[in-house]
């Protein structure tokens, strides 16, 4: 237990320490780690410890997915704000139907486009930094 410990002060430090955009980059984060977890289930040679795997991992990806969508301000973020919701759940519906058919494509699918959109926010992070700008309407800012 002296190891989780370290670790979720570090992750509380880092959480209560990031700008908006730096914790919309690390919900990508998880999402993607877990989907990775999902994906390593596969693997496993235990039937029942493969179908677990996969299923509490998918289900903690959608719930970042889920979070993500429901912090989207849709009047203050516009068109992207509008895009965004789409794309959040085409992913969601997609690691639905991964985890109902156990079958890894569709998570790969979903992690190429969330790494493609933390790529995206982690320069929008950089950004809000050096122009002390917030994102506004697209979550975690006011």
């Amino acid at each position: 237990m002296a190891v989780a410990e370290p670790n979720a002060a570090y992750l509380r430090t880092q959480v209560e320490t990031a700008s908006p955009g730096q914790l919309i980059v690390l919900l990508y984060d998880g999402a993607i780690r877990f989907m990775h977890r999902a994906i390593e289930g596969f693997d496993i040679g235990n039937p029942s410890e493969s179908i677990e795997t996969i299923n509490n991992n998918l289900l903690r990806a959608q719930d970042i997915i889920a979070e993500l969508t429901a912090c989207l301000d849709m009047e203050a973020g516009g068109e992207i704000a509008a895009n965004l919701f789409r794309l959040y759940e085409y992913m969601h519906h997609r690691l639905t139907h991964a985890n109902v058919k156990k079958t890894a494509e569709p998570i790969r699918e979903i992690v190429a486009l969330m790494e493609d959109l933390k790529e995206a926010w982690t320069e929008v992070s950089l950004q809000e930094r050096t122009d002390a700008t917030p994102v506004r309407g697209l979550c975690l800012a006011s």
